[in-house]
């Protein structure tokens, strides 16, 4: 497996969503490549600080500096 490999199918991974034989070649790879392993732990790190905190709505006035900051129009990102 390659990085790209793993990289294409990393959201279903973390989900449990692929194949026993998959996932083992997805570790496999990861056993031996630091820079996917951290990758996958990031996002597993990602999804739980979501699950247990949840979406949490931005302040308008941080929305406004980082619309500013990003240098977009309003929504614009909604949009995207």
């Amino acid at each position: 497996m390659h990085c790209r490999n793993l990289l294409a199918a990393l959201s279903e991974y973390v989900d449990g969503d692929l194949t026993p034989a998959l996932c083992s070649a997805i570790e496999r790879h990861m056993a031996e490549c630091d820079n996917c392993r951290i990758v996958v732990d990031t996002l597993r790190k990602t999804v739980l600080l979501y699950r247990v905190y949840g979406h949490e709505e931005v302040p308008p006035d941080a929305r406004a500096r980082l619309y500013a900051v990003l240098k977009l129009e309003p929504g614009e990102l909604a949009a995207r």
